[in-house]
């Protein structure tokens, strides 16, 4: 496969502007994600409520990707893009409203501003299923497909930077700014990343002039999906192994009541994994794999799953930052391995349909799994499901190993 360096690709200038945008974008969205996570367990002291987070935005998400691949196949994008990122500021702008004057709306008890924050988090789960494969799906017709793999490194290493960089931050600005004046700020940056989308070119529909109805467009995406077995397997090995190893999600539990570190160490312990997965993610911008990727894969969700059961054990605040940068290493080797795939194995008419099926397997992970993590902890304990979800992505990456032949073997 042909890979050009990522200094040639960022020379152009329209992935440039796509994936300064998408910083902004995803900066908000973990600065959001983690202001969540402290404000709902703060009104509530049920870690089972944090589980609730995810579920309020997966269910609609889900729900709308596969309508969300059809329109993004069939709809100039760049348009549809602008008008889902002004969407999730309009939300997240209510949400700011409703905490500025938290302490004016003394009639309202703390449960009901829960469902509040919970039915406004689902409208957003809706701008989710297009945000979330709209940019992915103008990578390969922007950068062509010599420079495909290096812009898929750099989408991967703008992704993981903005969590890190949105994790620690959301911690920082809750100490600083409290939950109102943070909301504020989330707004700001989301509106600056929608300035950065207005300079991208207009990006058309491959099947402009057919007439495709909307059942048989969504059926052939999951069909395609399920005939490449690469695909499948690595969506599989996504879906199921970060579903039971979620631990982030547990991480103002653990931060609060186990390691008692506060709202600072909240912000590091939150953007630990990520840290560690912008660092492998760097290295592998200039030190791509060049083999073996199948079995790299495999090998590094079970040790993401080692590290998780390590971290739910550890007692010291250091040692638990230590196990999850080394599981954000692991996973990031994990997110550039499966992208690539999905992208290479993907013709561009599909493309929308696919990587909306995508972000079904991509969401059910990661919001499923922060419900499966508070309802783990409810039943089991908090330390408990940890380790049960470690457990579980150890057992998955050895079961799609042997039940994915091709996966193991895959090469590029």
């Amino acid at each position: 496969m042909i890979s050009a360096k990522p200094i040639e690709t960022l020379r152009i200038s329209e992935f440039r502007n796509l994936m300064t945008g998408r910083f902004f974008l995803i900066l908000s969205f973990r600065m959001l994600a983690t202001l969540l996570g402290w404000w709902i367990y703060d009104l509530t002291k049920d870690p089972f409520a944090i589980g609730l987070i995810g579920l309020s935005e997966v269910i609609p998400a889900v729900s709308s990707a596969l309508y969300a691949g059809h329109v993004i196949d069939n709809t100039e994008k760049k348009r549809l893009l602008l008008i889902m990122n002004y969407c999730y500021v309009f939300l997240i702008g209510l949400l700011a409203l409703l905490a500025f004057y938290e302490k004016d709306l003394h009639h309202f008890s703390n449960k009901q501003l829960t469902y509040f924050i919970y039915g406004t988090i689902f409208f957003t789960g809706i701008c989710r299923a297009f945000l979330g494969p709209i940019i992915p799906s103008m990578i390969p017709k922007i950068v062509g497909t010599e420079k495909l793999a290096s812009a898929i490194t750099i989408n991967q290493a703008t992704f993981l930077t903005a969590s890190v960089s949105g994790h620690a931050l959301g911690g920082f600005f809750i100490h600083w700014f409290n939950i109102s004046g943070t909301l504020f700020i989330i707004v700001g940056i989301m509106t600056f990343a929608s300035l950065f989308f207005w300079f991208i070119n207009r990006h058309y529909s491959e099947n402009a002039g057919k007439e495709i109805k909307l059942l048989e467009s969504m059926k052939e995406g999951v069909a395609y999906i399920f005939k490449t077995k690469e695909i499948l397997g690595a969506l599989l090995l996504d879906m199921f192994a970060v579903l039971f190893g979620g631990a982030v999600a547990m991480v103002p539990v653990f931060a609060k009541d186990i390691l008692d570190v506060g709202a600072e160490g909240f912000g590091f312990l939150n953007a630990a994994s990520d840290i560690g997965a912008m660092m492998i993610i760097i290295t592998l911008s200039f030190i791509p794999l060049r083999r073996n990727q199948g079995k790299i894969l495999l090998f590094a969700v079970a040790g993401f799953g080692l590290c998780i059961i390590a971290f739910g054990l550890s007692k010291w605040y250091w040692l638990s930052f230590f196990f999850l940068v080394l599981s954000g290493i692991l996973d990031g080797i994990s997110v550039v391995i499966r992208g690539t795939i999905v992208q290479l194995k993907t013709p561009e008419h599909i493309r929308g349909r696919v990587l909306s099926v995508n972000s079904i397997f991509i969401m059910s992970s990661n919001e499923l799994g922060q419900f499966e993590s508070g309802l783990a902890a409810k039943l089991l304990g908090v330390v408990r499901s940890v380790v049960f979800g470690g457990t579980m992505t150890l057992l998955i990456a050895l079961i799609v190993g042997k039940k994915f032949p091709s996966l193991r073997k895959m090469n590029y």
